[in-house]
Formats: structure tokens, C-alpha cells, sequence
């Protein structure tokens, strides 16, 4: 089960900071990561977290994002920073083991925009 929030307009050079929260297998959420939508594209992950917090990110997000995890309550942030209108799009936030990727939650819309 998937809860992200944490998402609305900001303007470009603004930051916001989503949540997940995560439940269920503990395989599946021991690796977990952000993707994202933007309008009319794919969904495509953006930053990872591994069970030992090794992080990694795409290039278009890395020195901008942070991505962390609060393992005793099962939460999952992304830290955005320097926001730009090509960041908008639906995040989510799901395992990084596509076996465990059947369901995902509702996602949080990102609007860049001034």
C-alpha cells in the first residue's frame, strides 16, 4: 500500500518535500524508489534508495533531489530543490523490484509554474 503526498504548485527555484508511505512486503519496500509522470509522457524513476541507503538518480534530478527514508515508520521523502517547469509531473512512489510493482498509489501532482 502507497500513499504519497506532498505535491502543488511552486514556482521555478522553489523546493517541496513529498512523503510515501510504504506498507506491506518488506522485501519490496527495502528498496524503494521516485518516479514520475510528466503530462502526456511515461513514467520513468527518478531517484532510489537501497535497504543499506546507497541513492541514485538520474541525471536531470541529481544535485536537486534527495531522497531519504525513515525506516522505523516506513516513510520515503524526496527533497526537491531549484524546482524547474520541467520537473512537473505526478511522482510516485513505488518498489524498486518490478515484481512488486502491481499496484500504485495516486501519486502527488508537481506544478512548476510561475
Amino acid at each position: 500500500h502507497l500513499v504519497e503526498s506532498g505535491g502543488g504548485l511552486v514556482q521555478p527555484g522553489g523546493s517541496l518535500r513529498l512523503s510515501c508511505a510504504a506498507s506491506g512486503d518488506t522485501t519490496c519496500i527495502s528498496t524503494m524508489g521516485w518516479y514520475r509522470q510528466p503530462p502526456g509522457g511515461e513514467r520513468l524513476m527518478v531517484a532510489s534508495i537501497g535497504s543499506a541507503g546507497n541513492t541514485h538518480y538520474v541525471d536531470s534530478v541529481k544535485d536537486r533531489f534527495t531522497i531519504s527514508r525513515d525506516n522505523a515508520k516506513n516513510i520515503l521523502y524526496l527533497q526537491m530543490r531549484s524546482l524547474q517547469p520541467e520537473d512537473t509531473a505526478v511522482y510516485y512512489c513505488n518498489s524498486m523490484f518490478p515484481r512488486c510493482r502491481g499496484s500504485w498509489g495516486r501519486g502527488t501532482q508537481v506544478t512548476v509554474s510561475s
